[in-house]
């Protein structure tokens, strides 16, 4: 599942997956395009992760996040 946020004509994204039994991967996609990997060993990390990160990103002025599931 991705998520994204926009501010202007701007956007934000991010995915959570899981690579393995215990493995799961935060990929941020910048304005600029760059990328950010993250990873976790278990799902509570990559959930507290990504609430902090969706936080952040609305106390910046980001509207979302608003979701698609693949």
């Amino acid at each position: 599942m991705f998520w994204w946020f926009k501010r202007g004509d701007s956007y934000v994204r991010y995915e959570a997956r899981q690579k393995g039994t215990a493995s799961y991967e935060l990929r941020i996609v910048n304005v600029d395009g760059g990328e950010d990997v993250e990873l976790f060993d278990n799902e509570q990390d990559l959930s507290a992760r990504q609430r902090d990160l969706e936080q952040a990103l609305v106390d910046q002025g980001w509207s979302g996040p608003h979701g698609w599931n693949l």
